[in-house]
């Protein structure tokens, strides 16, 4: 039998990275018994090693409660751990689609930062009810009035009543409870009416097959129920429903408002879209819901195997990884220097390193990857435009009009003392200050900024000059002309494409003399000279040479006359000017993976 619906509250957790989301989810979990005390462990919802030991979340999780009220009355809770990384906001706005309400969790003694607002904002796109929670209120740092002025000031929200915890010792998690089940709103739906269900998340499982999450809107879903795929217009049985509590239990049958799981023996995750409305084989729903608007991916780098042989192990690898990952994208690609391997799209440089990282775990995959480009368009003569996806395909710039590059919003926020420093790294990734505002003792900048100038390294060296304090979010805005230019680097005068990268004209020679000296230190010595050049078309910009190494060929003789040696040395001079002509320089994968991470040190 379903719940009513005033009885069930469903709603996510938004807060900036290491604000407490997931331990708060932990505690919430503990106190209403979803879990025994031996089975509890810190983030519970956090279910893959790289999530726990890195403490983000990567993908968000979904938890069914049951909580009896102090007015006696039992709620059924759905809770949504959703990530606070910039990269996975796409992961977020999804959950946020499902719910209702929001509880706001913000750090007592760092107070709201970038990723809060953002967040926010994802929330109040989605029409949500928001609680805010102060979390962390027993360090020795935190200041509750502080930071409730900033709720105030910064995101326009009433914080007077904001609910005052800790979630790591346990201090007011009731209230929070108390208020998940009187502040926020219940769903609304129909139960007579034909099954509208949102498909929120789909994942694969080595034994269940395809698991699918999905928000029940009107309508029920019932075991052996026929489904169909409004999207995808494909039909199944259902094997099993369930929900979460976090450990998987079969409960039949899935009302209105309700969040839960079914499996129906579908093969690939692929055939289910997330967005996609799921109703009744036989008696359909008149209209499909809006769904999401897909990922674009920002960031494109190429992946390819150390090895060749594993290059099978890494497509199927691939495959694999993008049924639980609807954002991540990958075509395939060759190279020169490196062989086959795989263009890939990301959200952003976190979730490259993520991917990257699962399959050298999961898989066992050594790889490569190149540098980090974005995509950008190529206006040709013609009157075609071409998305550029990789610096190698750049077509003759006698064909191209101009190029345009994207642009992003970046919100910046930062403690007094590191203004200047982070000021000055915007203007020389060529930023454009639009808005600055003091909010307490902190500084909250806005900037445009081209995204080429941000994947490479921008998030690190801001940390950094902040000692870890600033925080940053972006939007992608448009595309805008630039003076871009495509940067080559010539390896005894062989083109390395894995190298080869758009920059913009005034940073060329820098970044040019920069990738030639590190390759110098990379490059081992060969027995004949190694120009390294950085070039843009025929014009050489920057220089380093790697010398020969000597073999001492006038060892043996000793005494007599010095033409002897001199013969002996013009004889190598000949070998080693041939060598040249013909030697394969052997540049080492190390040296690849070192000159792709270059940064501006």
């Amino acid at each position: 039998m379903s719940v009513p619906l005033d009885h069930i509250r469903n709603f996510s957790i938004v807060a900036h990275i290491d604000h407490g989301k997931s331990t708060l989810a932990d505690r919430l979990i503990q106190t209403t018994g979803g879990l025994e005390l031996r089975e509890m462990k810190e983030q519970v919802l956090d279910s893959m090693d790289i999530e726990r030991e890195r403490g983000i979340t990567i993908k968000a999780q979904t938890v069914r409660l049951t909580y009896k009220a102090r007015n006696g009355e039992t709620y059924v809770l759905n809770l949504i751990d959703t990530p606070g990384h910039v990269d996975f906001a796409y992961e977020v706005s999804r959950s946020l689609a499902a719910v209702e309400g929001s509880l706001l969790v913000v750090d007592a003694s760092q107070g709201v930062e970038a990723q809060t607002l953002a967040n926010v904002y994802h929330a109040l796109d989605a029409n949500h009810e928001i609680v805010p929670v102060l979390n962390k209120i027993d360090l020795p740092a935190a200041d509750i009035p502080r930071v409730k002025q900033q709720i105030e000031d910064v995101i326009g929200l009433d914080a007077s009543d904001a609910v005052e915890i800790s979630a790591k010792s346990g201090i007011g998690i009731d209230d929070v409870l108390e208020a998940i089940v009187h502040r926020l709103p219940a769903p609304t739906g129909e139960i007579n009416a034909p099954l509208k269900a949102l498909l929120v998340d789909s994942w694969y499982d080595t034994y269940l097959g395809v698991v699918v999450l999905i928000r029940v809107i009107d309508g029920t879903v019932k075991k052996g129920q026929k489904i169909r795929m409004m999207n995808a217009n494909a039909t199944y049985e259902l094997d099993r429903v369930g929900v979460f509590t976090p450990k998987l239990v079969d409960i039949g049958e899935l009302g209105p408002g309700e969040i839960g799981f079914f499996t129906a023996s579908i093969k690939q995750v692929a055939d289910t879209n997330v967005g996609d409305t799921i109703t009744d084989d036989r008696k359909p729903t008149a209209a499909a819901l809006p769904g999401f608007r897909p990922a674009q991916p920002v960031v494109f780098c190429g992946l390819f195997p150390v090895d060749a042989s594993d290059f099978e192990v890494l497509r199927e690898a691939m495959g694999k990884l993008r049924l639980n990952d609807e954002s991540f994208s990958y075509e395939m690609e060759t190279s020169a220097a490196l062989g086959f391997g795989f263009r890939c799209g990301f959200l952003g440089l976190l979730h490259l390193e993520i991917i990257q990282e699962r399959l050298a775990r999961e898989f066992d995959l050594d790889l490569i990857a190149t540098a980090p480009s974005v995509v950008y368009e190529i206006h040709l003569n013609n009157g075609e435009l071409m998305m550029l996806h990789n610096p190698a395909d750049l077509p003759d710039v006698v064909r191209i009009d101009h190029i345009s590059e994207p642009w992003i919003k970046a919100t910046i926020l930062t403690p007094d003392e590191y203004l200047g420093s982070i000021l000055k790294l915007c203007q020389d990734r060529r930023g454009i200050q639009r808005n600055m505002t003091y909010v307490g003792n902190r500084a909250m900048i806005e900037y445009d900024l081209p995204l080429n100038e941000v994947v490479f390294d921008f998030y690190d060296r801001l940390k950094s000059m902040s000692k870890g304090y600033a925080s940053f979010d972006y939007t992608l805005a448009d595309y805008r002309e630039g003076d871009l230019v495509k940067l080559t680097i010539l390896v005894n005068s062989e083109p390395v494409d894995a190298l080869s990268m758009l920059v913009h004209r005034n940073a060329a020679e820098a970044r040019g003399r920069q990738m030639c000296e590190k390759l110098k230190e990379l490059i081992p010595p060969h027995l004949f000279v190694i120009p390294i050049q950085a070039a843009i078309g025929g014009k050489i910009i920057a220089r380093e040479t790697v010398r020969a190494l000597r073999k001492d060929v006038t060892a043996k003789c000793y005494g007599g006359d010095a033409t002897r040696k001199r013969k002996l040395l013009d004889k190598q001079k000949k070998g080693k000017a041939r060598m040249r002509q013909y030697g394969n320089v052997d540049i080492p994968q190390e040296a690849f993976i070192q000159a792709l991470k270059m940064g501006d040190e």
